[in-house]
């Protein structure tokens, strides 16, 4: 395994090499590079969900040459070095795992858990519960984590019927809304049905991923019941199929 990751960090060096390098890598930088990161990242959930085990190796791969890229990159610049983001992530889980590898007793829970990362931005300086809840986060999953910190402060609601409120409340204010503050109440709509959906116990990324994989699915029935001729019906027609793939699930 060392030797592989020893083969996977020369050629990188290699490929930023200011003399015999690849043009392409050499004029990179982190921002350049952060859009594939996380472009990597997805394709491996992608992999994931669809269970394909191969591919899954394939974008494992392609993921860990983003943190090599990005710690070859820094290591350049004094930063740092892939050894030290090996440390950083090393010295992090044994804290984080007292139970496992210190002096700690029990078991790990998830109050537990956020209570050491809490402590960790604390010792960083924090200086509100919204700190290090990343910007670059998919809105949906990034709305969750902001109403998750809420909570922890108690700043939430006890059950599911005032989020309920809200939500409707956020409906009724979209449609009443004039052009230039249809884009703010589509927003304020959007992050109250996270908050609902969080208060049934359900992850808002899961639901709405399991939701767009069930209307592909029965989208793609619609179309190869009809033939190739689904853009010509009429909407009766396109409602009759939507019906009919539904109802043989």
């Amino acid at each position: 395994m060392t030797d592989q990751l020893d083969r996977l960090l020369t050629i990188m060096a290699t490929l930023r090499d200011p003399e015999r390098g690849c043009e392409w890598d050499l004029v990179q930088d982190f921002s350049t590079i952060a859009p594939y990161t996380i472009e990597e990242a997805y394709e491996v959930a992608d992999a994931i969900e669809r269970e394909a085990m191969d591919e899954l190796r394939e974008e494992l791969g392609d993921l860990l040459l983003q943190v090599v890229f990005h710690s070859r990159m820094a290591e350049e610049a004094g930063h740092f070095a892939f050894t030290d983001v090996a440390r950083a992530i090393s010295d992090k889980m044994e804290t984080r795992h007292p139970h496992i590898f210190g002096d700690g007793e029990g078991q790990m829970t998830e109050r537990r858990w956020e209570e050491l990362k809490a402590k960790e931005r604390d010792e960083k300086g924090a200086t509100s519960a919204m700190d290090g809840v990343a910007r670059a986060l998919p809105a949906l999953l990034r709305a969750e984590k902001l109403q998750k910190r809420a909570a922890r402060t108690g700043f939430d609601w006890p059950d599911t019927e005032g989020p309920r409120a809200k939500l409707r409340e956020e409906m009724d204010e979209l449609a009443e809304a004039p052009p230039e503050k249809r884009e703010e109440e589509a927003g304020d709509l959007l992050f109250a049905a996270v908050n609902l959906v969080r208060a049934y116990g359900i992850a808002p990324e899961d639901a709405l991923r399991a939701a767009n994989s069930k209307f592909e699915r029965r989208f793609r029935g619609m179309e190869a019941r009809s033939g190739g001729a689904f853009p010509d019906l009429s909407l009766d027609e396109q409602e009759a199929l939507w019906q009919a793939v539904k109802a043989e699930e």
